[in-house]
């Protein structure tokens, strides 16, 4: 297995209180002291000795963090890191995408799972969808490209935006990628909710004609893209739950309090912010990573207990 991508959590605050990741009447968040620049950094030039290739920013909401144009700038100095992206919910992004690609940031994921104002207040506890938009057009304009637009599909609450999001892919070149939910703490909605992405891709065909398939941009990622017939977008579906693509994940998660996680919805982890804190060199940091990625190849979603965590200290 070939584990060659980082997701870094570098916050587990928000400015959003999405129904999936943040409802209002769970936990606080911006409960735990988090990873310092220095630390963050050291752990992905360690990560890149380990065959770290690509890291991604996650959060939380990664744009709410005062520092993160410095630690882009930081990250993106670090030899062997071919590519750093960013996931963002979009509020602060048109303010600060510039100064996120000067900084030697190569592309982000927004999420939206609303094109309706009223469904977008719904889902995110916000009135930003407006911000978000203006996000999306900004991070075009500057060459955070490609950009992608992330929708977790939930019924009864935004199923109704399904094709108003894939037709977001029709005009603009962006690729709409939409994600099964799977609930992750006892908070979010139950499991009820779920839409599988053959359903999804139904509603948008009886809207927009049949799909056609296109390569993978992905190389080696969950997404599977398809194309509205003369559009400048693609569309993507990452089915978490009705597939199982465990066998082929490249990912570790460095969580915003400091620990490795091999597996998304498993317990395992591995404290490195503590091993840092009690004085370790180096080499026994790359003895933790290298240890994690060990486990990727028996640690799965399929295999691990099921772990009620909050979805902003791992960063999805």
């Amino acid at each position: 297995m070939n584990v060659n991508y980082l997701r870094v959590s570098v916050t587990d605050r928000c400015n959003l209180r999405c129904v999936y990741c943040n409802p209002l009447g769970s936990e606080r968040t911006g409960s735990h002291e988090g990873l310092s620049v220095e630390e963050i950094s050291r752990i992905v030039r360690l990560s890149a000795e380990c065959g770290i290739r690509t890291v991604r920013l996650t959060g939380g909401e990664p744009l709410v963090r005062e520092d993160i144009v410095g630690l882009i700038k930081g990250l993106a100095r670090i030899s062997g890191i071919k590519e750093l992206a960013l996931t963002t919910n979009g509020v602060l992004l048109a303010q600060r995408a510039a100064s996120l690609r000067d900084a030697g940031l190569d592309r982000v994921n927004v999420s939206l799972d609303a094109v309706e104002p009223g469904c977008f207040q719904r889902m995110t506890g916000s009135d930003g969808l407006a911000q978000v938009l203006a996000g999306i057009d900004k991070a075009i304009a500057v060459g955070l490209t490609p950009v992608r637009i992330n929708c977790v599909v939930l019924r009864e609450i935004n199923l109704s935006q399904v094709t108003g999001l894939a037709e977001f892919s029709a005009g603009q070149p962006v690729s709409v990628r939409f994600i099964e939910y799977c609930p992750t703490s006892r908070h979010a909605p139950t499991a009820r909710r779920y839409v599988p992405n053959s359903e999804v891709r139904r509603i948008i065909e009886s809207r927009f004609g049949p799909l056609s398939d296109v390569l993978q941009p992905d190389s080696g990622g969950p997404a599977v893209y398809s194309r509205i017939q003369g559009a400048s977008g693609t569309l993507g579906f990452i089915s978490g739950r009705s597939s199982n693509f465990c066998g082929r994940c490249s990912r570790l998660r460095l969580t915003s309090d400091g620990r490795i996680r091999p597996c998304l919805h498993g317990t395992r982890s591995y404290d490195v912010k503590g091993l840092m804190r009690t004085g370790a060199d180096d080499p026994a940091i790359v003895a933790m990573i290298l240890e994690a990625v060990r486990d990727k190849g028996h640690t799965t979603k399929w295999t691990a207990p099921a772990d009620d965590f909050v979805m902003q200290h791992v960063g999805g």
